[in-house]
């Protein structure tokens, strides 16, 4: 396909992209991620006590789940852009609010709709990617949105140590993540509009299709849309199957953002040496962003799915039997970089996945559906950790997540095939 004369080159694509997606995604991910390590801080300071301050945190993830399907709807019946647009700005009025009205319920609640806007921000962001990138590109496309969405991440706590050392009030963080809404709001609404810019790509491939010549008198017939519900049960068969693997995967992603730093703490290493060693796990995972695309468009979505399952899920099982040998500290080290591998070869994935199975005239109703199943295995597997480390020890939790993330492996090879053929679909 590619070597087509007017195919459109990649590095032609993801640039056009960059300021309609890729530029707010970093400002979107820069902002929360200046704010997110510091959510219980601010709700200590507020009044809460360590409980309480654990459940305010959480409410992010809370509220992203919860807006996934409304984020759907949205997305199908108002557009990307204004979606967009809508969730930026509703985020800059609960961090301002936030900011000026120091008051723990209401600090929780702007925590809450902080993550309801990142689910709507990031589905549009999805399904826009889905029905403009080709096919031949996706991967690339959307590893290369999950990559600027983790440098954000990785670079945010970063500014808020900055921040934080220079005014000394943590509430600052929240400033900046306002100025970063007014600068993404600017540059999606002010911009080029990407849905002008850049026409779907199901509408160009029936264009080639069906040109017979002829001027265009008639309107171009488009599928019915049939809703969020509707959807799901449509597509039943395929969330619960592949949607299952994939909040598998999000599950392990998600557990070692806990299950790695409690290791640290639970072996006896201070404070620094654990940031380092989940810094440098950190790093390796942000410089495999692009290849996990790489892969994918050139040898099929299963060739990244896989290795990364397996490593993720091997590299928890090893780490669950260390805690007792002669060196703990450096399995530790070694794991969490192999847990780190695993992660950054599963960049993009989730979000190229969905794309290859929703819909391509109407994905914004499979992608709110597909995205509740993956942010519910991220936020559960937290759940799951705190409990059996409660009822049992760490190291069966550690071994827990590498029997799912094998499991999920497992399903991937069994049903990925079935239902997407990858670069060659």
């Amino acid at each position: 396909m590619s070597d087509r004369p007017d195919s459109p080159r990649a590095r032609d694509v993801l640039l056009r992209f960059g300021p309609m997606v890729y530029a707010p995604t970093a400002l979107f991910a820069l902002g929360e991620g200046s704010v997110l390590p510091l959510i219980p801080i601010i709700a200590g300071a507020l009044g809460a006590d360590v409980a309480l301050s654990a459940l305010v945190a959480s409410l992010l993830v809370v509220g992203q789940l919860g807006g996934n399907i409304p984020a759907g709807w949205a997305v199908a019946r108002f557009g990307e852009r204004t979606t967009m647009i809508a969730a930026g700005s509703l985020a800059l009025a609960v961090s301002v609010t936030a900011a000026l009205v120091p008051v723990l319920a209401v600090f929780a609640a702007a925590v809450f709709l902080t993550g309801f806007c990142a689910a709507a921000f990031g589905l549009a962001r999805h399904s826009f990617m889905t029905t403009r990138v080709p096919i031949m590109f996706r991967a690339r496309a959307l590893s290369l949105l999950g990559g600027t969405f983790r440098f954000g991440m990785f670079a945010g706590p970063f500014v808020a140590a900055a921040l934080v050392a220079v005014f000394g009030d943590e509430r600052v963080t929240l400033w900046f993540f306002a100025v970063c809404l007014i600068a993404l709001i600017g540059l999606v609404a002010f911009g080029p509009d990407p849905e002008v810019q850049s026409a779907p790509v199901t509408a160009r491939r029936s264009a080639d299709v069906e040109d017979s010549g002829e001027p265009v008198t008639g309107s171009i017939p488009v599928a019915e849309r049939i809703g969020v519900f509707r959807t799901m049960f449509r597509h039943r068969t395929v969330l619960a199957r592949v949607g299952l693997a994939a909040a598998a995967m999000s599950a392990v992603r998600s557990a070692r953002q806990v299950v790695l730093p409690l290791w640290g703490v639970s072996i006896g290493l201070d404070a620094s040496t654990i940031a380092l060693v989940v810094g440098i796990a950190g790093a390796i995972d942000f410089t495999l962003f692009y290849a996990s695309g790489q892969v994918m468009d050139r040898f099929g979505r299963l060739w990244a799915a896989l290795p990364s399952m397996m490593l993720m899920g091997s590299g928890f099982l090893a780490l669950a039997l260390t805690h007792e040998t002669a060196s703990p500290e450096m399995w530790f080290a070694l794991f969490a970089a192999v847990i780190g591998v695993g992660n950054g070869l599963s960049s993009g994935i989730l979000l190229t996945v969905g794309a290859d199975l929703a819909p391509p005239d109407d994905p914004a109703p499979f992608l709110g559906s597909w995205r509740t199943l993956t942010d519910a295995g991220g936020a559960s597997i937290q759940l799951m950790v705190s409990a059996v480390t409660a009822v049992s020890s760490l190291s069966f939790a550690a071994g827990g997540v590498g029997l799912i993330g094998l499991l999920g492996a497992v399903a991937f090879l069994r049903w990925l095939p079935r239902f997407t053929r990858g670069p060659e679909r």
